[in-house]
């Protein structure tokens, strides 16, 4: 199995290149001249999408061929008291170099909206918000030129006092949502409350595909064992995977694998915290046990240290594969993997 690694917005090795610089709208509110005020913000959006290309760059020299965009690229985009800016026009050659760039060089981008975009919510006010922020980063990806192969990833949210209830909720809500924002979305298993199979359940009912974050089952793990965890409902995640693909006409899954989340604990008093770094061995226990239906899959790495944690990964991936512990390093952002006998 092939599997690529990527890291999450910010690059530690690169220097001035944060994809997240803002304005609080306290800062805007003082300018005075709403005009100039809305061109300095675009020219901070711009300095941010600027920023990601250079990291872009930064990972096509390293060999990595996955990214996470910042969900920041645009300081105030959804303020409600800047509902009449688009910023778009004046954004657009910028987000249009970044897609393209991605494009050519075959590296996978995602956005990961915050946790406030939630459809289980009871809320119509939350609701609303929720479907502006995701309108919201649709539309930077449509910017950037990139068809509906490239995703944004969400939670399913909170269960209110009760889960059955508020997945119902859930699939209404979000089943309600046009589908060009539908057609873009992920669903991932949380740390606290929606485990693998209840997120599994939910992405099958609304037919997107699930992107399974092994760190957050390991502390909610509802009471799922390996055994099923490997045997039924890993197998099930692929098949969301290639059902995406069939509907996107993509014949090959190396055109779209099943992409999982990876991080580690940062501490024994604070188990669903991330750690700086990830632990090579148990993410590659998992990698090889899923080696054994998947030919490709893309693992996104959520670790504090973001590139230089994917840079130190590969290394300890040299001395497992050293030891003959099924793993082979391809270049600074591949790894091969035999599966588990």
């Amino acid at each position: 199995m092939i599997v690529r690694l990527g890291f999450v917005a910010m690059s530690l090795q690169l220097e001035n290149a944060s994809p997240s610089k803002t304005m609080t709208y306290a800062s805007f509110s003082k300018l005075g001249d709403r005009e100039a005020g809305i061109r300095k913000l675009e020219r901070i959006a711009e300095e941010n999408i600027r920023s990601s290309l250079r990291i872009l760059k930064h990972c096509r020299a390293s060999g990595i061929q996955m990214y996470r965009f910042s969900s920041k690229l645009i300081p105030l985009a959804t303020h409600e008291e800047l509902a009449d800016w688009n910023p778009f026009a004046a954004l657009e050659p910028a987000f249009h170099e970044v897609g393209e760039y991605a494009d050519k060089h075959g590296i996978r981008v995602s956005f990961h909206p915050d946790h406030f975009c939630v459809f289980s919510t009871p809320r119509p006010e939350v609701l609303a918000k929720s479907e502006l922020d995701l309108v919201n980063h649709v539309r930077m990806l449509e910017a950037m030129g990139l068809g509906e192969a490239t995703k944004c990833n969400i939670h399913i949210g909170g269960a209110y006092g009760d889960k059955v209830v508020a997945c119902e909720r859930f699939a209404r809500q979000f089943g309600a949502l046009p589908a060009r924002l539908k057609h873009r979305i992920t669903l991932e298993n949380d740390d606290k409350t929606f485990n693998v199979k209840e997120t599994l359940d939910a992405a099958e009912q609304v037919e997107v595909p699930m992107v399974l974050d092994i760190h957050h089952h390991a502390v909610n793990t509802g009471g799922i064992e390996d055994d099923e965890l490997y045997g039924t409902l890993w197998p099930r995640i692929e098949y969301t995977w290639e059902k995406e693909r069939d509907r996107l006409g993509l014949t090959s899954a190396s055109e779209l694998p099943p992409k999982i989340h990876a991080s580690s604990p940062k501490s024994l008093s604070d188990p669903r915290g991330h750690a700086d770094f990830v632990e090579a061995e148990p993410l590659l226990s998992f990698l090889r046990h899923a080696a054994r239906t998947s030919d490709y899959l893309d693992c996104m790495l959520e670790a504090k240290s973001k590139d230089e944690a994917l840079f130190k990964l590969i290394e300890d991936f040299k001395q497992l594969e050293a030891a003959g512990e099924g793993v082979k390093v391809l270049d600074g952002g591949r790894i091969e993997i035999n599966a588990v006998d």
